[in-house]
């Protein structure tokens, strides 16, 4: 593996879901994340440069048994070692794609909280690079996986899950609640770059579900909220800054998954 794969190692290249009642999810989603003067995304869910970050699939008889998570897809050296090291630590093995040779392709797994996410081999730098510069070069953001966060009970545990399997390495975030403190974690990819989030479900992260959480910029924060109630979903949670407008919010679809939306 050259250095240059191994720098992707931890990257989050994209995420999906298969939900059942396709339509009416996929009408929800473009529904919330389709908000603003330009919106980042479009009515089909690619973003706004018509590049594929987030997909929904429908719930065919193939998927039925995955849970009704947003799961990210996260570059590794090695899917079948990752795959075995999540079984050893306690986790399981839901999916896992072989080429005909046998040789791994993806996997998707759970970790022992039950939170589900998707493994893929490291690719070349090179093969974003283009995508990458157009992004920078945008007039006007586009829609990304801005990033994503797991709240747990414990959160040591998990940091160490996702050590072992992803690759990721860990960097303490300091926190305090109700006079005690303690830290949340930020998992760091193969170039040292903050990845993801492993937190405690205390203090700011309390009543949060056990699932990984991928946050989703979008135009118009709240009027985005302002639709997830009218096509029926739910605010779990929002944050809002000094001047008042919201900066964080957790939602859920109307088939009962978890996404953050955070403004452009």
């Amino acid at each position: 593996m050259t250095d240059e794969r191994g720098s992707r190692i931890g990257t989050v290249l994209s995420a999906d879901i298969a939900v059942p009642d396709h339509e009416r999810v996929l009408r929800f989603y473009s529904r919330v994340l389709g908000t603003g003067e330009h919106p980042l995304w479009r009515e089909d869910l690619l973003n706004s440069q018509g590049t594929p970050i987030i997909g929904i699939g429908a719930r065919s008889a193939e998927y039925a048994h995955l849970p009704a998570q947003w799961m990210p897809h996260i570059q590794v050296a090695d899917v079948a070692a990752s795959a075995r090291r999540a079984i050893d630590r306690g986790g399981k093995e839901l999916m896992h794609a072989r080429a005909d040779d046998g040789a791994s392709q993806w996997a998707v797994l759970a970790d022992p909280a039950g939170a589900a996410f998707g493994i893929i081999p490291a690719v070349s730098a090179a093969d974003f690079a283009a995508a990458e510069a157009a992004v920078a070069a945008a007039t006007s953001p586009v829609g990304t996986i801005r990033w994503l966060d797991l709240t747990v009970a414990d959160a040591d545990s998990i940091r160490d899950f996702y050590r072992e399997v992803v690759g990721w390495s860990a960097q303490d975030v300091a926190m305090e609640h109700a006079g005690d403190r303690y830290a949340d974690y930020n998992m760091l990819d193969g170039r040292g770059t903050p990845a993801a989030g492993v937190c405690h479900a205390r203090g700011v992260n309390a009543g949060l579900p056990p699932v990984w959480m991928i946050y989703l910029p979008v135009g118009d924060l709240a009027e985005s909220l302002r639709r997830v109630e009218e096509e029926g979903g739910t605010i779990v949670k929002t944050m809002k800054g000094k001047d008042g407008a919201y900066v964080y919010a957790a939602i859920r679809d109307p088939i009962g998954a978890h996404v953050a939306l955070t403004p452009a």
